[in-house]
């Protein structure tokens, strides 16, 4: 859908969003189907992210996730929304060699329908090599999972003044680098709403409290389809797992009980077509009293031939 459609979500709407207090709702999908109920439940923002290593991918982290993957994910994610603003997530290492890499590899997922792209840490140099080729950054500041090690692991950050000083300051930087947005993940409310507070650009959270310009939740959280762990700021408003498990299990059961499929199911075939089958003898199996004018044959009328 053109980008000045009547409802395509635009840089401008996350902008005035933000000017007129209104909370900018931002959500992850992985695929097609995600983003298409994403965009029907009329969410603001997708974000591609690379939490499809976990939530799709089943590794362990995010690092492993590469430019392949989430380009193959824009991709679908794209063709699935019509309306949202997508954000597409540069993993690990696509965007930290060079700035040459780094704008090389924003301008793939600007190719595959994305409208920004999300970059971790403090990188000024690079997003500002992005931001000067025309393509529109968010930055992630707080707990970024590149760097998890660096942290100590998946730890809150902006505990302490100093540490929340540290953040205003680097995404203050960010934002005269060019940057259009900012997600805070994993902050006390109180320094996350003061640096959302001291920006011009929207602000949003990953678990950042209330006083932010928005919020984001990973897909599989909010759906109850992520069972390793359950972060604390995460609410899941449905166990959409369990309720796909059990229609899982019911269909397991009425396969092995002969209950699916039934004649409701099954394709039909012109009678005189029927007869043609029956009659040619290189087929296995024979009727001894043919099928019946509705075809469905029971076990006991068909025999193998000798």
């Amino acid at each position: 859908m053109p980008a000045d459609s009547k409802t395509k979500k635009t840089i401008l709407t996350l902008n005035n969003n933000k000017k007129n207090g209104k909370p900018t709702v931002l959500v992850t999908a992985y695929d097609y189907p995600q983003a298409r109920i994403a965009d029907m439940a009329d969410v603001d923002c997708i974000l591609i992210g690379d939490s499809l290593g976990m939530t799709t991918l089943g590794h362990k982290t995010t690092i492993p996730v590469t430019m392949d993957d989430m380009i193959r994910s824009s991709e679908a994610v794209c063709r699935g929304s019509n309306n949202a603003f997508v954000i597409g997530d540069m993993p690990y290492m696509s965007y930290q060699p060079s700035n040459q890499i780094a704008v090389e590899n924003a301008g793939r997922f600007i190719v595959a329908g994305c409208d920004m792209v999300k970059v971790e840490g403090a990188m000024t140099e690079r997003i500002k090599a992005i931001c000067d080729s025309g393509i529109m950054v968010m930055s992630h500041l707080g707990l970024t999972p590149h760097t998890r090690a660096k942290l100590g692991g998946y730890k809150v950050q902006g505990k302490t003044a100093e540490q929340a000083e540290i953040v205003l300051k680097q995404a203050l930087a960010l934002q005269d680098a060019g940057c259009s947005a900012l997600l805070l993940e994993a902050m006390p409310k109180e320094p996350a709403t003061m640096i959302a507070e001291e920006l011009d650009i929207p602000v949003y959270g990953i678990g950042a409290g209330d006083g932010v310009d928005g919020q984001l939740v990973i897909f599989h959280d909010l759906m109850g389809l992520f069972w390793e762990f359950k972060s604390k700021f995460v609410k899941r408003y449905c166990e959409a797992g369990q309720i796909m498990e059990k229609a899982l299990e019911e269909y397991v059961q009425e396969v092995r009980e002969g209950k699916f499929p039934t004649e409701e199911n099954f394709y039909e075939i012109k009678e005189e077509e029927l007869e043609k089958l029956l009659g040619d003898s290189k087929w296995k199996y024979e009727t001894d009293k043919g099928f019946p004018t509705n075809h469905s044959a029971t076990p006991n009328t068909v025999t193998e031939k000798k």
